[in-house]
């Protein structure tokens, strides 16, 4: 379910910014551009969906079959269907009307971006994120709210698995009940719930398997859901039992080094300044090595956006930008750890949207 926002003032945005690169034409199908800009999200099928957005009237075009879920929003864009024996390339391709630059959406499937490039050969095409971004980077407050409620309902799942028994449990038993639990908490729907145990750890993408958790083991559980469209993401580290002194070690220093990211966040300071300050301080403690990826990256409609906190992104960070601060250590063969929280630009610094223990987590 999609929450409603002023989607005509989006649009006006996207046209001022449109009249400012000379751009004639954006045109954006599949991918969270289409519900930021229309509200309406599209199935990704083999049957074209794409919003025409010209200096004049957008105009929607949609399989007949789909109209039925578009909601009418007569002031922001017309509706065009298409049966199923008609072109919707062509049609989209009139509604264009001969374009020199034509910004589209990055994930138009390429059998469309082909066949408009077919019927308009002499336009120039562009990726459209260098107009959306500038759009979609700074949240409005609805979406922070939105942003709010997702992080707390994962939080709430992480105060529930402090409490439960890992020993004796498969990684993929545990990832069912992380999955079960983002919806209960509120989710519309969960969309990834990481569980990598032991070893397993020191793969941040592990994909959870048969490995059953025992003492000892350190668990590393990364997990989001969706609510009204907008994305929670967050880790913690676990660990069976009592940890040896190693583990604790290295986990004070993570924690240190996430919390110095957290910190340092500002209006102003540049995305690459906060992933230098959480890694010089892994790197004094001879943990660089294993810290193998970025310090942080956007979140909104899309899990991962922009802005990304990593070496590079010299852009200034403003007030509204909303982003992770996920530090971790991953020693192969051997353990991983990682947090993760969700933190928003304010004019007075860092707004920590998950508010769960970051302590080493112990449990049964």
């Amino acid at each position: 379910m999609m929450a409603e926002f002023d989607y005509e003032g989006r649009l006006g945005r996207l046209r001022r910014g449109m009249a400012e690169s000379g751009v004639d034409v954006v045109l954006l199908s599949v991918g969270s551009d289409l519900p930021y800009f229309a509200g309406y999200e599209a199935m990704p099928l083999e049957r074209l969906t794409m919003l025409v957005v010209p200096a004049g009237e957008a105009v929607l075009v949609v399989p007949e079959l789909e109209a039925p879920r578009v909601q009418a929003r007569p002031d922001v864009f017309a509706i065009k269907t298409f049966g199923e024996n008609e072109d919707p390339v062509a049609l989209v391709a009139d509604l264009a009307r001969q374009p020199v630059t034509v910004a589209i959406g990055d994930h138009t499937w390429a059998r469309f971006l082909i066949g408009l490039q077919e019927r308009l050969p002499h336009t120039c095409y562009l990726p459209a994120t260098p107009l959306t971004r500038t759009i979609r980077v700074v949240k409005e407050p609805g979406e922070l709210g939105l942003l709010r409620l997702a992080a707390a309902a994962a939080d709430r799942v992480v105060d529930r698995l402090r409490r439960m028994r890992f020993s004796g449990r498969s990684e993929r038993e545990l990832s069912a009940l992380v999955r079960a639990m983002t919806v209960e908490e509120g989710h519309d729907l969960a969309t990834f719930h990481i569980v990598a145990s032991g070893p397993n750890g020191a793969s941040p993408h592990h994909e959870p398997g048969e490995r059953v958790m025992a003492p000892g083991d350190a668990v590393v559980v990364d997990f989001g859901g969706r609510l009204s469209g907008y994305c929670s993401d967050t880790t913690r580290t676990f660990h069976i039992g009592e940890p040896s002194t190693q583990v604790r070690e290295a986990y004070a220093v993570l924690a240190a080094a996430q919390e110095a990211g957290r910190r340092a966040v500002e209006p102003g300071v540049t995305a690459e300044s906060i992933d230098r300050i959480t890694r010089s301080l892994l790197t004094q403690a001879g943990f660089g090595r294993h810290f193998i990826h970025r310090t942080g990256h956007g979140i909104g409609l899309d899990g991962h956006e922009d802005p990304y906190i990593v070496e590079g992104n010299r852009e200034q960070l403003l007030p509204g930008m909303a982003f992770s601060i996920e530090p971790g250590i991953y020693v192969p063969g051997r353990f991983g750890m990682r947090i993760e929280d969700i933190v928003v630009v304010t004019n007075g610094g860092a707004e920590e949207l998950n508010n769960s223990s970051r302590e080493l987590l112990i449990v049964d």
